[in-house]
């Protein structure tokens, strides 16, 4: 397996997910494709965490460009040693996976919390509230309870789908960024098998710096 198109392949996946994170929070503010809801604060309390914007979203394409970033064939060396240069990238990405696995754990906490309190909505008598508070996410498993939610016409719906699409993106940049922080161990104690002078045999051993390195 090569580690460095691995983790490109991660990044640019990461890129994608983080752009959805960002539309589907977006939405979360526009009901019905109404503005009046935000202006009159009657929006469910964990929409405004942004937890899709920044969590799933911008602090997200940090990682992701750092993945991309591995990229560059080219290597500046570390220590004095040129060819344990990617190798330290490798390991350097770790640190970019950490926040991202951080914001993506933020994006699926505050999505699941926004899932079982359920939306802010005005009720039969005219009354704004969480009507689903007190159910601990039951509500969701009883739609024929949902018409209880009378304005924002549609709104459990809304809310339900788009909370929903962000646990699911949230949970896959979860795995992605762990599964990088896994390949980028392995490839900076294995060796950053993709270059231009990749030959075909190799042999990993430890360098007297404590880096390893691999040679023919």
């Amino acid at each position: 397996m090569c580690y460095g198109k691995c983790a490109r392949c991660i990044g640019h996946s990461l890129v994608w997910f983080a752009v959805l994170c960002i539309v589907a929070n977006i939405l979360l503010y526009f009901p019905n494709g109404e503005t009046k809801y935000a202006s009159e604060n009657h929006l469910s309390r964990f929409v405004w965490f942004f937890s899709g914007i920044l969590g799933g979203g911008l602090l997200m394409l940090l990682p992701a460009f750092v993945f991309i970033g591995l990229e560059e064939d080219d290597c500046c060396g570390c220590c004095g040693h040129d060819n344990c240069g990617k190798r330290c990238a490798m390991l350097s990405s770790v640190l970019a996976a950490l926040i991202g696995i951080a914001g993506s754990g933020y994006c699926v906490i505050v999505a699941a919390l926004g899932l079982a309190e359920g939306p802010n909505c005005s009720d039969s008598q005219g009354e704004w509230n969480y009507t689903f508070a007190r159910t601990e996410g039951h509500y969701l498993l009883d739609p024929s309870t949902w018409s209880q939610c009378h304005e924002p016409k549609h709104i459990v719906e809304w809310n339900v789908t788009l909370f929903s699409i962000l646990l699911a993106l949230g949970g896959i940049e979860f795995i992605l960024c762990l599964t990088q922080v896994i390949n980028g161990v392995l490839g900076g104690i294995c060796g950053y098998c993709c270059s231009h002078q990749q030959v075909r045999g190799f042999v990993c051993y430890t360098c007297s710096d404590g880096f390893s390195a691999v040679l023919s």
